[in-house]
């Protein structure tokens, strides 16, 4: 039985995650804090379960020489290389020795010319070990001198990003010698030239236990940021195929030499214009785009891993031309047969491209794709699960296959546009190009790939014409951001922040009512409008939000027009916002940093909260690896500039430097090692120049909104019924009570006045049924004051029903327009015109003199379709003039009397 350390869900592209062999396994999970690195804990496991070997997956344990080295002891099988020839492949000082002593080309470095043979232990000798390594900074700087700035330095302990930084000068060198000893603590330190323009390209090796050593073609993995990858394929088309070849013996020289067994990468930098190659290092496992290999030679290689440590041969692979299947090949000297297919596979990390690649983390509540047969994809997280600050950024990987390079690209594309996370995380979200000003969530509309789909479609990378600085390149020049209309993203989350503030108003609301307390009218009459304030782009936006509907909403900013904007949540808590009929998803977060706004068709964009500029905050989760400028006086030390670096924070495995937003005297106020989370405060500047500071600016100018073709109420449709009854319903009113009762009884064109009068009649009936059902609550109650008269109303109401009594308060709480507005309703009523009944030989009927009054009525309004109205209309007015005679039902009363008389 084999004990199967599961990182993630397992990569094989071959087999559709499936495992080849029917041996029996055994998956290790276990708690984070006893993580998959822990070889006690495995190897207490493996020996308990009685295992037989142990496959290490990547990461975490598969580098640790500790591990072969104890299972050796228990007498279990490692699936990999032995202990000592992990060791001194794992120390990237060392694998450089053993490359040139294997004769294979080196870049300057640190450890130039150096040569030597493994000691009995399977390790090299110290004397020669030290040699290739930097003690201190005069060594770093003596080294530069010598090799040529730029320069890398390296942690030969580091990986993932850690403990590697590229120096442009001494200056740079002297602070980054630093940086690099803090990142890998005790780890030995080289140096090696930066390799401008250069591809990074390795080659897939399997060594078993006869010492035979096996090319697997390999890889392109050139698309990087932070030296991190982003895109994998293979086969590495770039590289000439006699070139190739020779990297592919390089690398079996290198592992041959030492025995290797199991899988391993052996990477290189390769100069397309030159056509030459240079080692970088190798990694003595499985790596995890390994399933790119898969694809083009149909080796399944965790299989091939295991039939290795069963002592099996690798004689007589598939991907051989041979007819002679039972001699011993020569893999040194044997060609095989080129790839026919192209494999390429992209990286899915927590990483925010629009906010310079920093990590992300948080829940996430689900992934929604689908593989095919031309994509495969695995994701390393389950539904409603969480990626953590301290975890590796990435959590998917995406193979896509096809006849040539071009078709795999299509494939891909393809696949991530119908890739759906939800969640808190924030993956990127960008559109190529620049703004047109040069400038976390659980909805996500956008594919979260967006800026992978746009760097695939990049002239560049489809002309195949980058290396390993291009997207860092464009980071830095600031190629990679958002494109977006300043406007839009404004006056969206205008819409955001005023739709939650006026439902968590609601929400308060119904609480009270729930615990019956007083002065609820009072507060009801405020929950329909609201002042709102925001921030973009050194820039401050004033609205006034009134809300006319409980979907409808008018915003009114200065320097522009009333925008009338129709709002609907969905399940997924996005809103459709509708403005003249164009429809857009919108979605976003408030943080500690500021609301981050999902805008369908555009992405994330951050409105980060002011915050003073003499406070550094965190951007992030992490931790405090070390500040950069110590605490002390303006002369003599502490003095942190506008957009320098004072800090380095440590997350999912990266170092992030933070930068000053003004020049100061720095306090700290987290040390080396502290916990902190987005948007906590890490240190306090003492403002050498605070008019210096920027100040925000009110917006002046025309708020043009593109999606806004029309302005006001009009631009929502609603007939003056509708906005009468709305207002009868408690919603904010623009225009007077006057004005809208006298829309409504506008001869409509096209009508007869016959038609009319009934469309009116109909409309002043409705109207009256619409009041009375409110205020017959509250009216006779009145007598003992309005407080009293709402608490005794909410007594006797329904417990189930509070949002309804909601309702019934806000229309309350507009008692005096209500009133108003049915004053002038009654008032147009005298003055409908009279009609003869039709006589039988249907023509025209003339119009009597005289205005409709109950004296009338039974004879002029028999022949109206509806007959009941007048009669309804009569049970109305008898009831409005019953109301009682204080507040603002008195001129009602009296109207409705006259009406009726």
């Amino acid at each position: 039985m084999i004990l199967y350390i599961q990182y993630v869900s397992y990569p094989c592209s071959t087999t559709g995650g499936r495992f080849l062999s029917h041996t029996p396994r055994l998956r290790l999970y276990h708690p984070q804090v006893n993580n998959y690195a822990n070889v006690d804990l495995i190897c207490q496991i493996a020996r308990s379960e009685q295992v037989d070997a142990v496959w290490p997956g990547w990461g975490h344990a598969s580098e640790n020489p500790r591990l072969p080295a104890k299972l050796k002891e228990l007498n279990i099988t490692f699936i990999g290389p032995c202990s000592p020839v992990m060791s001194v492949l794992g120390d990237k000082i060392a694998a450089g020795i053993l490359a040139q002593t294997a004769g294979v080309p080196s870049i300057p470095w640190s450890g130039d010319g150096l040569t030597a043979q493994l000691t009995a232990e399977g390790t090299i000798p110290d004397e020669t070990f030290r040699k290739a390594c930097l003690n201190s900074v005069a060594d770093a700087v003596r080294c530069a001198e010598r090799i040529g700035y730029p320069v890398m330095l390296k942690a030969s302990e580091g990986g993932g990003g850690k403990g590697i930084r590229m120096s442009n000068s001494k200056e740079e060198l002297e602070q980054n010698f630093v940086q690099v000893q803090s990142e890998v603590p005790g780890s030995p330190i080289f140096m090696m030239q930066l390799c401008t323009g250069a591809r990074h390209i390795e080659v897939q090796i399997m060594g078993d236990q006869h010492g035979q050593v096996v090319a697997l073609n390999g890889r392109d993995c050139s698309t990087q940021r932070r030296f991190q990858k982003i895109f994998e394929e293979g086969p590495p088309v770039i590289v000439p195929k006699a070139t190739f070849k020779e990297m592919e013996r390089a690398a079996q020289r290198l592992t041959q030499s030492i025995g290797y067994v199991g899988a391993g990468t052996v990477e290189y930098l390769y100069n397309a214009k030159t056509n030459k190659f240079y080692f970088l290092e190798l990694n003595p496992r499985l790596q995890v785009e390994h399933p790119v290999t898969e694809a083009i030679t149909n080796v399944y290689c965790s299989g091939t891993e295991e039939s290795t440590a069963m002592r099996v041969a690798l004689s007589a692979r598939k991907r051989l031309a041979l007819t002679d299947r039972t001699s011993r090949i020569d893999f040194m000297k044997q060609d095989y047969v080129y790839p026919k297919v192209h494999c390429l596979a992209a990286r899915i990390t927590a990483e925010n491209p629009d906010d310079g690649f920093k990590p992300t983390s948080g829940k996430i509540e689900r992934i929604k794709f689908q593989s095919s047969v031309a994509c495969w994809g695995y994701f390393s997280v389950w539904t409603h699960a969480a990626i953590h600050e301290f975890a590796d950024s990435q959590f998917g990987h995406l193979f896509a296959r096809g006849a040539d390079r071009e078709e795999a690209r299509k494939t891909l594309v393809l696949a991530l546009q119908n890739l759906e996370v939800v969640g808190e995380i924030r993956p990127f979200g960008w559109t190529w190009g620049d703004s047109t000003d040069g400038k976390r969530g659980r909805w996500r509309e956008e594919p979260p790939t967006d800026y992978l789909v746009q760097l695939l479609q990049a002239e560049a990378f489809r002309v195949n014409s980058i290396d390993t600085s291009w997207l860092d390149g464009l980071i830095r020049e600031r190629a990679v951001r958002l494109k977006y209309e300043q406007t839009d993203v404004v006056f969206y989350a205008a819409v955001l922040r005023a739709f939650r503030a006026l439902q968590a108003k609601d929400a308060e609301l119904v609480k009270s009512i729930e615990k019956r307390r007083l002065g609820l009218l009072h507060q009801v009459k405020g929950s329909c409008s609201m002042n709102l304030e925001i921030t973009f782009e050194g820039l401050r936006y004033h609205f006034d939000v009134t809300r006319v509907a409980p979907d409808a909403f008018l915003f009114k900013i200065s320097g522009g027009p009333v925008i009338a904007a129709q709002v609907r949540e969905q399940p997924d808590g996005s809103l459709l916002v509708s403005i003249d009929g164009s429809v857009r998803k919108i979605s976003g977060t408030e943080e500690a940093l500021g609301l981050r706004l999902r805008l369908q068709g555009v992405g994330t964009v951050l409105l980060p909260t002011v915050f003073d500029a003499s406070e550094l905050r965190s951007d992030f989760n992490g931790k405090v690896m070390r500040y950069l400028v110590p605490e002390g006086a303006f002369r003599g030390g502490g003095l942190v500039k506008k957009d320098e670096a004072y800090v380095e924070l440590e997350a999912m495995k990266m170092i992030m430097p933070l930068k000053a937003r003004a020049t100061g005297k720095l306090k700290q106020l987290k040390g080396p090692n502290s916990i902190v989370q987005a948007g906590e405060l890490l240190g306090t500047l003492q403002l050498q120049d605070p008019s210096s500071v920027q100040q925000l600016i009110g917006f002046k100018g025309d708020f043009q909104l593109p999606a806004s073709k029309a302005s006001g109420l009009d631009s929502l449709g609603y007939t003056a019924l509708k906005k009468a009854l709305l207002a009868l319903d408690g919603f904010e009113c623009l225009g007077s009570a006057e004005d809208l009762a006298q829309e409504i009884f506008l001869q409509e064109l096209g009508l007869s006045e016959e038609e009319n009068t009934e469309q009116q009649l109909q409309a002043a009936t409705q109207l009256l049924e619409y009041y009375l059902q409110v205020e017959r609550r509250f009216g006779p109650l009145m007598a003992g004051g309005e407080d009293l008269a709402v608490s005794q109303v909410l007594q006797d109401s329904e417990p189930s029903g509070f949002t309804v009594q909601l309702g019934l308060l806000r229309a309350h709480s507009q008692l005096k327009l209500r009133s108003e507005l049915l004053a002038g309703v009654m008032e147009r009523l005298k003055s409908l015109p009279v009609h003869e009944p039709r006589p039988s030989d249907d023509k025209p009927r003339a119009v009597s003199e005289g205005l409709l009054n109950r004296e009338v009525s039974q004879k002029t309004l028999r022949h109206i379709r509806e007959e009941g109205h007048w009669k309804r209309l009569s049970e109305l007015l008898s009831e409005l003039s019953e109301m009682p005679s204080h507040g603002h039902y008195s001129p009602v009363a009296r109207r409705a009397a006259f009406v009726r008389s």
